[in-house]
């Protein structure tokens, strides 16, 4: 590079750093040649380049001759380059994809630490302590650090005593986290919560419209959900995994399936696995007590003939029973499940 450039600040003027001559050609390139170079950036220059960007002010067109001689002509002529955060804001569009920017642009606010959990903290309670349950201990515990204070009580309440009880001595003993170790830790939560997980029962528009399908007959919600999937590929998607259907039972845990089981009369299960083939039933009947079960399987070799509106009515009422007990935290509904449905 050249000798060094001196650029304009509140205090006189300094030279011209690295990130900051970069930045200047950048900006001064305009966004179609920006674009191709930007490309070939990793995620670490680009948050370095941007930051200078941010900070860099007003590059006057004789600043940049003396930057770069060869393309005097070029830029000679032109209108000053002012850096600012929406020039850079414009000249990252297209390149990589609005979270990405955003995560790089609230780093050099200050506040991306601040931003990520804050907004994980409008999360629903209940969501969150899904979420913790599948996670190693130590790693419930630091998001339950970081999140506020009236958030994480909502989410302790969520959770086994054990557990609870646990995480609490966790959180008394917690060490500082590097910062790498910090950011990989709120990238994934990024990923998991704002992208994907998207479970907000407060305030998210997906949660709502999810909670109006799961009350919708099956061949309408599928008839919906094939609709929106044609026009709206990622949301449809989204809902897809907030949903909980009758089939889905069997991607609860035993544990689960028991304490659901407990609440749901005998003749309902009964009018509920009419239609269901043998293996379902298997799943279903092994979460019942001895007599409870052997009096369903008596009922159900009777092949007593039950009207469609009578059985889908019963699948609806155990369903929604599951839906409300994963609302108190009383089961764990695993939407995002592998395993095939039985029915």
């Amino acid at each position: 590079m050249v000798a060094n450039i001196p650029v304009k600040t509140n205090s006189g003027t300094r030279p011209m750093k690295g990130p900051e001559r970069v930045a200047t050609l950048l900006l001064a390139m305009g966004k179609p040649a920006a674009s191709r170079i930007l490309k070939h950036f990793s995620d670490e220059e680009i948050r370095l380049v941007t930051r200078s960007a941010a900070q860099l002010g007003p590059v006057s067109p004789s600043q940049i001759e003396t930057l770069i001689d060869e393309f005097a002509s070029n830029f000679s002529t032109g209108a000053d380059v002012v850096g600012s955060v929406a020039h850079i804001e414009k000249l990252l569009a297209g390149i990589l994809t609005p979270e990405q920017i955003a995560e790089i642009l609230s780093e050099v606010a200050g506040n991306a630490n601040r931003s990520i959990w804050e907004r994980i903290s409008t999360v629903s309670e209940s969501a969150i302590a899904s979420y913790l349950m599948k996670e190693h201990p130590q790693t419930a515990a630091l998001i339950l650090s970081k999140v506020k204070p009236s958030c994480a009580a909502k989410v302790m309440a969520q959770l086994p005593q054990p557990l609870r009880n646990n995480l609490m001595r966790r959180m008394l003993s917690m060490k500082p986290i590097v910062d790498i170790t910090m950011k990989n830790i709120e990238r994934t939560l990024h990923e998991d919560f704002m992208a994907n997980f998207s479970k907000n029962a407060g305030s998210d528009t997906h949660a709502k419209i999810a909670d109006i399908i799961n009350k919708m007959e099956r061949d309408h919600m599928e008839d919906v959900l094939t609709s929106l999937s044609a026009v709206r590929p990622k949301s449809a998607e989204i809902l897809r995994s907030l949903l909980f259907t009758f089939d889905d039972i069997v991607k609860l845990t035993p544990r689960d399936r028991t304490t659901l089981f407990d609440q749901v009369p005998p003749d309902r299960v009964v009018l509920a696995l009419k239609g269901t083939n043998e293996e379902f039933r298997k799943v279903v009947l092994t979460a019942l007590s001895s007599r409870v079960r052997r009096m369903i399987e008596h009922e159900l070799s009777s092949n007593e003939p039950s009207s469609q509106r009578d059985v889908a009515e019963a699948r609806r009422s155990i369903t929604d029973l599951a839906l409300d007990m994963a609302g108190r935290g009383e089961i764990v509904i695993n939407s995002e499940s592998d395993d095939e449905s039985f029915v």
